[in-house]
């Protein structure tokens, strides 16, 4: 019975709660050994306590060992996580019209074309000297005040007599030439000295309402900066007079940056007339539809499209959603990257139509005699 009551007793066996730290009534944290029993001996009706058997150490080596080995596994578990994500071996297929995976390197660039055999004409394409920028001058490359604006043509109303010309009329001259809004809309004049003679005033008064201070808007120095870099011929387009530009792209230090000013002098009308803008890409050497107008209008973005042009719209003076009709647009100029410039050049796309494929059908219809013959049976029976 002795015996019994000993094989089945916890006396001599370690506790069973696998070497997990405890407590004691002082909420110190004790080790495992100490709450083991020692082992006992059972000798008639005492039990006889012998001595506590020594500690058992683990070997450090063994436990480092089993770390190492753990952390290895945890690696190869998250770089096969990886590789689902992200494959390692990118085989991207070369062509214009290739699906490439969002987010992966190189990014999509249609104006490389793998198929051409002339490596000169690839390099080309690949550069960025086939398109042209035109920027507006206010609200655009500088900030612009819409009230000094009005408030030089309703002194100068005042000045001359007229009736203030209400808000709407306003903005309908926004971006035209001092002269055509004098002579189509306000219909105040139509003698040619007299549209110069208060073109000339109404830009006097605008400028002392400035005082002949400009300032670039955010990101606007960073963006041309990037255009040189990149070798990309730029034109300036404002209706102010020419000297008024000059002096004030001398103030503000980006002289020298521009191929071409084009100024109230060199054309007969503004906005929304593309003239200007024809008149700029003319002097790029580009044709319009290699060419990209920066405005900040509705007007701007009227006239772009007349002319064949894209048109990226700086929300300065209107909100984004009104510019929807622009190609693109952004709040300030450093947003757009030379990729971006380049797909909107791209005149291969569908929109700007195939003169070499129209030429083709017209072919086809010239060379079909069934329909010739048709069309004078068709006239003879009538």
């Amino acid at each position: 019975m002795v015996e019994s009551v000993a094989t089945n007793s916890l006396l001599g066996h370690r506790v069973l709660y696998g070497g997990i730290p405890v407590k004691d009534a002082s909420c110190r944290r004790r080790s495992p050994d100490m709450c083991r029993f020692p082992p006992t001996a059972f000798l008639g009706r005492r039990v006889v306590v012998t001595s506590v058997l020594p500690r058992v150490r683990v070997d450090a080596a063994l436990v480092s060992s089993i770390k190492a080995l753990a952390m290895e596994l945890t690696k190869e578990a998250y770089s096969y996580r990886e590789e689902e994500r992200i494959p390692r071996n990118l085989n991207y297929e070369t062509g214009l019209d290739v699906d490439r995976k969002p987010g992966l390197w190189p990014p999509e660039n249609r104006a490389d074309d793998p198929s051409l055999h002339n490596p000169l004409l690839r390099q080309e394409r690949m550069g960025c000297g086939w398109l042209g920028a035109i920027f507006e001058w206010e609200g655009v490359l500088v900030e612009d005040n819409p009230d000094f604006e009005k408030q030089a043509w309703l002194a100068l109303s005042q000045e001359e007599g007229k009736s203030h010309p209400p808000a709407f009329i306003l903005r309908r001259i926004e971006g035209m030439k001092n002269e055509q809004a004098i002579s189509e809309v306000l219909c105040w004049s139509r003698d040619p000295a007299e549209l110069r003679r208060m073109a000339a005033r109404k830009e006097e008064i605008y400028q002392a309402l400035q005082g002949g201070v400009c300032r670039l808007r955010d990101g606007s120095r960073e963006f041309v900066n990037v255009l040189m870099h990149y070798k990309i011929p730029m034109a300036l387009v404002s209706t102010r007079p020419k000297k008024v530009v000059e002096n004030a792209i001398g103030a503000i230090g980006i002289k020298g940056c521009f191929n071409a000013i084009v100024a109230a002098e060199d054309v007969y009308r503004g906005k929304p007339d593309p003239e200007m803008f024809v008149y700029a890409a003319q002097l790029l050497q580009f044709i319009p539809e290699r060419c990209i107008l920066f405005g900040n209008s509705n007007q701007s973005v009227e006239a772009a499209h007349d002319a064949r042009m894209k048109c990226v719209a700086v929300a300065s003076k209107h909100p984004m959603f009104e510019l929807g009709a622009a190609d693109l647009v952004v709040r300030h100029l450093d947003e757009l990257s030379v990729v971006d410039l380049k797909n909107l050049a791209d005149t291969e796309m569908a929109e700007f139509g195939s003169r070499e494929l129209e030429l083709e059908m017209e072919e086809e219809v010239e060379t079909d005699p069934d329909r010739s013959s048709l069309a004078t049976v068709d006239d003879n029976f009538w």
